[in-house]
């Protein structure tokens, strides 16, 4: 366990286990509350090499130990067995429902995406050797490589099991078990029996790998179940009992109804669509291009496989997918205008360039889905505005695709009428690149545009994130920010409850409560921790609004967090903000360049 051995000292040294009632921790200090605090051995806590400082204030026996706090916390709590008791990070996504909906879909499929990518490119290059005879799909070889590159897919439903089981707040290995019931060979070879029932209750058995939607549902279940058991089972016993009552009800639940739910869904949707069709081509090609990038994030998209196959083998070809496939050129447009967009050796431009490749190649788009379009709100109406246009063309043309096959430019020839599918496909392609270029991406302010470019292309300077009072160093409330054990520090009294970047980098850290972020310059020069207000780490998130996550990429002037200055005033905690150069001892000159008062984005620090 990473920091164990210094942990275990702050323990004793804060008087033991049973002399801590609770632990938080804010942006650089543990904050304990503790049973007596006389118990507590200060000067041995200030004697360990790892603790800048110890204050204690608001009731709180605070050790500072600097940007490492997660690590040290999280150790704490494992040793001194806190878990339960309280905990410093709040998981309630705020927002409207449709914001948590997509804040889940997006924090399930975000850490799975440089497998997808890495999965999707091997498809690729799998297509590209096939195609031109470079390599045989009967081979063992291709075998292979065609299982690393199915994986992610095929066992999506344990992928998605464990991440939003880490999402939601449950056991992610619960989580991934629960998904990989639904592909057990036990199960799986229920598809092929007549009659299936669990405890007398009717089953349809369902082939649920790749599937998306039932282990979405099952896990937001999982989740509330998981806290509900961890109250009221016997801690001794929660090890083996929690998990094995939320197999017990969770995979019987998602066989019988989370799973049939879904693929009903997907049929409902399927048969409504083929309906459309016969009635009004032009509409039904609108419907699928424009909403298929829609069903493919609940997996309602595999409805329409059984009835594709049928379309196939009864007419010779099928005019779903023959407007759908707008959808995934779309889809490839808006990773093309994100890369040519986005800022060189940002974090969009390296996704957006693999996914662009993986998509034109294989046909695979879940990584411009799930990661690109669903991180970025601007760009769902764009897939659904090009993907709908391109799909109403495919739709007029009567296009129809003559194989079941990956919807990628290896696949041309099973379109027709050929004609038809070109100006479909194409008119989405570029109406995803353009709009996606110009509309999409977020653009600089074009009050930037008139700060000189000396001042813009100045690496020297931090910029100040915030408009207000200056506050030197020595006359902030606070002993550690006061005393300089965090670094160069300097305070803003805010005028207004906005905090913008100081300069182009990175989000390396932002704290739940949101009340502290943490940066890194794109070149790796200077680390700032922007901390608002004292003590605002109590308010545990009420009154703050950010609009990044860590990894985020920023530029300089951009909108980071938000805060209600007056309703944080009326609760009591004080906005003099501090903003400290973490690692000051690698400058040789730093230097405060406005006095008395400094105006958002005007060079405030001088870095050198």
């Amino acid at each position: 366990m990473k920091y164990e051995n210094e942990a275990q000292q702050i323990i004793e040294n804060v008087g033991g286990k049973k002399n801590i009632v609770s632990l938080v921790h804010c942006a650089t200090r543990l904050r304990f509350t503790l049973k007596d605090n006389k118990r507590a051995k200060k000067d041995a806590l200030n004697a360990m090499p790892e603790v800048i400082s110890v204050v204690i204030s608001g009731g709180q026996y605070q050790v500072v130990v600097g940007s490492a706090v997660a690590d040290y916390y999280a150790a704490i709590v494992e040793i001194a067995g806190l878990k339960g008791k309280k905990v410093s990070e709040s998981t309630e996504e705020k927002g409207s429902l449709l914001e948590r909906v997509f804040a889940v879909v997006s924090g399930g499929f975000s850490p799975l995406i440089p497998a997808m990518a890495g999965a999707g490119m091997l498809k690729a290059l799998l297509t590209v050797l096939t195609n031109f005879d470079l390599m045989s799909d009967a081979s063992s070889t291709y075998a292979i490589l065609s299982a690393a590159g199915n994986s992610v897919f095929y066992f999506l439903p344990i992928f998605l099991g464990i991440t939003l089981a880490i999402k939601l707040g449950a056991n992610p290995y619960v989580g991934g078990a629960i998904g990989a019931a639904l592909l057990e060979p036990s199960f799986t070879a229920l598809i092929e029996e007549k009659s299936v029932s669990f405890l007398q209750i009717p089953v349809t058995p369902i082939d649920y790998a790749s599937t998306v939607f039932p282990i979405f549902v099952a896990m937001a279940i999982y989740a509330v179940l998981h806290k509900f058991l961890s109250r009221i089972v016997w801690k001794d016993v929660q090890l083996f009992v929690v998990p094995m009552i939320s197999l017990i009800l969770m995979v019987p639940l998602t066989a019988i109804i989370f799973g049939p739910f879904g693929t009903a869904i997907g049929d409902g949707v399927s048969q409504a669509v083929m309906w459309l069709i016969d009635k009004n081509r032009l509409i039904a090609g609108i419907v699928l291009g424009g909403g298929m990038p829609f069903m493919v994030v609940f997996g309602l998209h595999w409805g329409f496989t059984p009835i594709t196959l049928q379309n196939l083998a009864d007419l010779g070809g099928d005019p779903i997918e023959g407007a759908a496939v707008a959808a995934v050129f779309a889809e490839i447009g808006i990773a093309i205008g994100m890369f040519l967009k986005a800022k060189k050796h940002s974090k969009e431009r390296a996704l957006a360039g693999p996914c662009a490749i993986t998509g034109l190649l294989a046909g695979v788009t879940e990584p411009i889905v799930y990661g690109i379009i669903m991180n970025h709100k601007s760009l769902i109406p764009i897939v659904a505005v090009a993907g709908g246009i391109g799909g109403g063309i495919c739709g007029a043309f009567g296009v129809t695709c003559n194989a079941y096959v990956f919807h990628n430019i290896f696949a041309m020839p099973v379109y027709t009428p050929f004609i038809g599918y070109i100006i479909g496909v194409g008119t989405s392609l570029v109406l995803g690149i353009f709009l996606t270029y110009f509309i999409g991406m977020k653009t600089v302010d074009k009050e930037n545009d008139k700060v000189s470019e000396e001042i813009k292309t100045d690496e020297s300077f931090i910029y100040a994130p915030i408009q207000g009072k200056v506050v030197p160093q020595e006359e902030i409330p606070d002993p550690v920010f006061a005393s300089g054990t965090m670094g160069f520090t300097v305070a803003i009294e805010p005028e207004e409850g906005q905090v913008c970047a100081p300069f182009h980098g990175i989000v390396e850290t932002l704290f739940p409560t949101k009340h502290a972020i943490g940066l890194v310059s794109d070149d790796g020069k200077k680390k700032l921790l922007i901390h608002i207000g004292m003590n605002t780490v109590e308010l545990d998130g009420k009154y703050f609004k950010s609009y990044v996550q860590p990894g985020d990429m920023v530029e300089k002037g951009q909108r980071m967090v938000e805060f209600d200055m007056e309703k944080i005033k009326e609760e009591g905690y004080p906005l003099i903000t501090p903003i400290c150069v973490v690692n000051s001892e690698e400058f040789e000159e730093l230097a405060v360049v406005q006095q008395d008062h400094v105006d958002k984005g005007q060079p405030f620090i001088k870095a050198e």
